[in-house]
Protein backbone atom coordinates (compact mmCIF):
# COMPACT_ATOMS: atom_id res chain seq x y z
CA UNK A 1 0.00 0.00 0.00
CA UNK A 2 1.01 3.68 -0.91
CA UNK A 3 2.00 5.89 1.91
CA UNK A 4 0.99 8.82 -0.01
CA UNK A 5 -1.68 11.03 0.37
CA UNK A 6 -5.31 10.13 -0.58
CA UNK A 7 -7.11 12.74 -2.89
CA UNK A 8 -10.19 14.48 -1.10
CA UNK A 9 -12.91 15.96 -3.80
CA UNK A 10 -12.58 19.54 -4.15
CA UNK A 11 -14.06 22.18 -2.44
CA UNK A 12 -16.83 22.65 -4.66
CA UNK A 13 -17.08 18.95 -5.73
CA UNK A 14 -19.63 18.97 -8.40
CA UNK A 15 -19.99 15.09 -8.96
CA UNK A 16 -23.36 15.36 -6.71
CA UNK A 17 -25.23 17.92 -8.10
CA UNK A 18 -27.94 17.68 -4.98
CA UNK A 19 -25.15 17.67 -2.68
CA UNK A 20 -23.52 20.63 -4.59
CA UNK A 21 -27.01 22.86 -4.18
CA UNK A 22 -27.21 21.89 -0.86
CA UNK A 23 -23.82 22.91 -0.21
CA UNK A 24 -24.34 26.00 -1.85
CA UNK A 25 -27.32 26.87 0.48
CA UNK A 26 -25.83 26.45 3.48
CA UNK A 27 -22.93 28.43 2.38
CA UNK A 28 -25.46 31.84 1.68
CA UNK A 29 -27.43 31.08 5.15
CA UNK A 30 -24.09 30.44 7.33
CA UNK A 31 -20.75 31.71 5.39
CA UNK A 32 -18.91 31.23 8.56
CA UNK A 33 -19.37 27.22 8.41
CA UNK A 34 -17.13 25.02 6.45
CA UNK A 35 -19.53 24.07 4.00
CA UNK A 36 -17.10 21.73 2.21
CA UNK A 37 -16.31 18.24 2.03
CA UNK A 38 -14.87 16.98 4.97
CA UNK A 39 -11.54 15.31 5.13
CA UNK A 40 -10.83 12.24 6.67
CA UNK A 41 -8.96 13.18 10.74
CA UNK A 42 -6.17 10.99 11.73
CA UNK A 43 -2.37 9.70 10.59
CA UNK A 44 -2.38 7.37 7.14
CA UNK A 45 0.12 5.02 9.55
CA UNK A 46 -3.04 4.34 11.87
CA UNK A 47 -4.29 0.52 12.18
CA UNK A 48 -7.91 1.23 12.72
CA UNK A 49 -9.99 2.76 10.39
CA UNK A 50 -13.54 4.19 11.95
CA UNK A 51 -15.88 4.53 8.57
CA UNK A 52 -19.07 6.90 9.17
CA UNK A 53 -22.30 7.96 7.11
CA UNK A 54 -21.87 11.49 6.28
CA UNK A 55 -21.37 14.84 8.20
CA UNK A 56 -23.39 16.31 10.05
CA UNK A 57 -24.98 19.42 8.96
CA UNK A 58 -24.40 21.30 12.41
CA UNK A 59 -21.62 18.94 12.69
CA UNK A 60 -18.78 18.09 10.64
CA UNK A 61 -20.29 20.48 8.29
CA UNK A 62 -19.84 23.15 10.08
CA UNK A 63 -16.59 22.77 11.92
CA UNK A 64 -14.69 20.76 9.17
CA UNK A 65 -13.85 17.41 11.32
CA UNK A 66 -15.18 14.19 11.22
CA UNK A 67 -17.81 13.89 14.42
CA UNK A 68 -17.01 17.20 15.75
CA UNK A 69 -19.84 19.47 16.87
CA UNK A 70 -22.57 17.29 17.58
CA UNK A 71 -23.61 14.48 20.16
CA UNK A 72 -22.01 12.00 17.84
CA UNK A 73 -18.77 13.33 18.25
CA UNK A 74 -19.20 13.36 21.76
CA UNK A 75 -19.82 9.99 22.33
CA UNK A 76 -16.91 8.39 19.46
CA UNK A 77 -14.41 10.96 21.08
CA UNK A 78 -14.99 10.61 24.84
CA UNK A 79 -14.96 6.41 23.85
CA UNK A 80 -11.15 6.82 21.94
CA UNK A 81 -9.85 9.44 24.46
CA UNK A 82 -10.93 6.80 27.05
CA UNK A 83 -9.48 3.92 24.96
CA UNK A 84 -6.51 5.57 24.48
CA UNK A 85 -7.04 5.83 20.80
CA UNK A 86 -6.97 10.20 21.20
CA UNK A 87 -5.02 12.52 23.60
CA UNK A 88 -6.09 15.54 24.73
CA UNK A 89 -10.23 16.63 25.34
CA UNK A 90 -12.79 17.13 23.06
CA UNK A 91 -13.93 20.40 22.64
CA UNK A 92 -16.73 20.37 19.60
CA UNK A 93 -14.21 22.45 17.71
CA UNK A 94 -11.84 21.49 15.07
CA UNK A 95 -9.06 23.67 17.08
CA UNK A 96 -9.40 22.04 20.13
CA UNK A 97 -6.38 19.97 20.12
CA UNK A 98 -7.42 16.79 20.59
CA UNK A 99 -5.28 13.99 18.37
CA UNK A 100 -5.93 10.43 17.22
CA UNK A 101 -3.34 8.06 18.26
CA UNK A 102 -3.46 4.74 15.99
CA UNK A 103 -6.81 5.41 14.55
CA UNK A 104 -8.13 7.60 11.44
CA UNK A 105 -11.86 8.53 10.79
CA UNK A 106 -13.52 9.24 7.78
CA UNK A 107 -17.21 8.94 6.05
CA UNK A 108 -18.61 7.09 2.96
CA UNK A 109 -19.69 10.21 1.98
CA UNK A 110 -17.66 13.32 2.40
CA UNK A 111 -20.42 16.18 1.71
CA UNK A 112 -23.14 16.51 4.01
CA UNK A 113 -26.79 15.16 2.71
CA UNK A 114 -30.35 17.25 2.95
CA UNK A 115 -31.71 15.31 6.23
CA UNK A 116 -28.74 13.23 6.34
CA UNK A 117 -30.25 10.52 3.56
CA UNK A 118 -27.47 10.26 0.92
CA UNK A 119 -28.88 8.70 -2.33
CA UNK A 120 -27.06 5.41 -3.71
CA UNK A 121 -25.78 7.02 -6.53
CA UNK A 122 -24.00 10.09 -4.02
CA UNK A 123 -22.12 7.37 -2.20
CA UNK A 124 -21.00 5.44 -5.59
CA UNK A 125 -20.12 9.16 -6.53
CA UNK A 126 -18.01 9.44 -3.50
CA UNK A 127 -17.10 5.81 -3.05
CA UNK A 128 -13.50 6.66 -4.71
CA UNK A 129 -12.36 8.58 -2.13
CA UNK A 130 -13.03 6.10 0.37
CA UNK A 131 -10.99 3.37 -1.48
CA UNK A 132 -8.54 5.67 -1.82
CA UNK A 133 -8.34 6.08 2.13
CA UNK A 134 -8.09 2.55 2.85
CA UNK A 135 -5.30 1.58 -0.16
CA UNK A 136 -3.16 4.76 1.71
CA UNK A 137 -2.89 3.06 4.78
CA UNK A 138 -0.43 0.93 5.55
CA UNK A 139 -0.97 -0.53 8.48
CA UNK A 140 -4.69 -0.67 7.86
CA UNK A 141 -5.60 -4.35 10.13
CA UNK A 142 -9.20 -3.33 11.17
CA UNK A 143 -12.48 -0.93 10.07
CA UNK A 144 -15.16 0.09 12.13
CA UNK A 145 -18.21 0.60 10.12
CA UNK A 146 -21.05 3.34 12.45
CA UNK A 147 -23.98 2.25 10.74
CA UNK A 148 -25.44 0.00 8.00
CA UNK A 149 -24.34 2.33 5.13
CA UNK A 150 -20.84 3.21 6.26
CA UNK A 151 -20.71 -1.16 6.35
CA UNK A 152 -21.60 -1.08 2.88
CA UNK A 153 -19.47 1.02 1.19
CA UNK A 154 -16.72 -0.65 2.72
CA UNK A 155 -17.72 -4.11 1.91
CA UNK A 156 -18.35 -2.50 -1.80
CA UNK A 157 -15.12 -1.24 -1.93
CA UNK A 158 -13.35 -4.03 -0.97
CA UNK A 159 -15.25 -5.97 -3.91
CA UNK A 160 -16.28 -8.66 -1.84
CA UNK A 161 -20.03 -9.43 -1.56
CA UNK A 162 -23.17 -7.65 0.40
CA UNK A 163 -24.87 -11.27 1.15
CA UNK A 164 -21.70 -12.54 2.23
CA UNK A 165 -21.56 -9.65 5.27
CA UNK A 166 -24.62 -8.59 6.39
CA UNK A 167 -24.21 -5.93 9.10
CA UNK A 168 -25.16 -6.31 12.55
CA UNK A 169 -24.20 -5.12 15.45
CA UNK A 170 -20.74 -6.14 16.90
CA UNK A 171 -20.31 -8.68 13.76
CA UNK A 172 -16.40 -9.41 12.79
CA UNK A 173 -16.07 -9.72 9.13
CA UNK A 174 -12.99 -11.03 7.72
CA UNK A 175 -13.34 -8.40 4.92
CA UNK A 176 -9.77 -9.24 2.86
CA UNK A 177 -6.85 -11.92 4.47
CA UNK A 178 -5.32 -8.53 5.97
CA UNK A 179 -8.34 -6.46 7.75
CA UNK A 180 -11.52 -7.50 9.23
CA UNK A 181 -14.04 -4.89 9.43
CA UNK A 182 -16.17 -4.48 12.46
CA UNK A 183 -19.76 -3.00 12.82
CA UNK A 184 -21.49 -0.73 15.31
CA UNK A 185 -24.66 0.87 15.30
CA UNK A 186 -24.31 4.34 14.15
CA UNK A 187 -23.67 7.00 17.20
CA UNK A 188 -26.67 9.38 16.41
CA UNK A 189 -28.88 10.60 18.76
CA UNK A 190 -31.29 8.84 17.58
CA UNK A 191 -29.80 5.59 18.07
CA UNK A 192 -28.41 6.79 21.46
CA UNK A 193 -31.27 8.33 22.79
CA UNK A 194 -33.51 5.45 22.29
CA UNK A 195 -31.37 3.08 23.47
CA UNK A 196 -30.45 1.07 20.80
CA UNK A 197 -26.80 2.03 21.28
CA UNK A 198 -25.20 2.80 24.40
CA UNK A 199 -21.52 4.05 25.61
CA UNK A 200 -20.74 0.02 26.86
CA UNK A 201 -21.79 -1.18 23.25
CA UNK A 202 -20.02 1.35 21.38
CA UNK A 203 -16.76 1.24 23.92
CA UNK A 204 -17.08 -2.48 23.09
CA UNK A 205 -16.73 -2.74 19.63
CA UNK A 206 -14.15 -0.13 19.74
CA UNK A 207 -11.88 -1.55 22.18
CA UNK A 208 -12.50 -4.85 20.12
CA UNK A 209 -11.48 -3.30 17.16
CA UNK A 210 -8.11 -2.15 18.94
CA UNK A 211 -7.02 -4.84 20.06
CA UNK A 212 -7.59 -6.59 16.85
CA UNK A 213 -5.42 -3.96 15.24
CA UNK A 214 -2.66 -4.44 17.99
CA UNK A 215 -2.75 -8.22 17.68
CA UNK A 216 -2.75 -8.62 14.59
CA UNK A 217 0.27 -6.14 13.38
CA UNK A 218 2.22 -8.88 16.58
CA UNK A 219 1.37 -11.87 15.03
Amino acid sequence: MSRRTPPEPPRDCRRCPRLAAYRASNRAGHPEWHNGPVPAFGPLGARLLVVGLAPGLRGANRTGRPFTGDDAGRLLYGALVRLGMARGTYAGGAADGLRLVDCRITNALRCAPPANRPTGRELAACRGFLAAEIRAMPNLKAIVALGAIAHRAVVAVHGARQIDHPFGHGRDHAITDGVRLLDCYHCSRQNTSTGRLTQDMLDGVLAAAHALSVNSARA
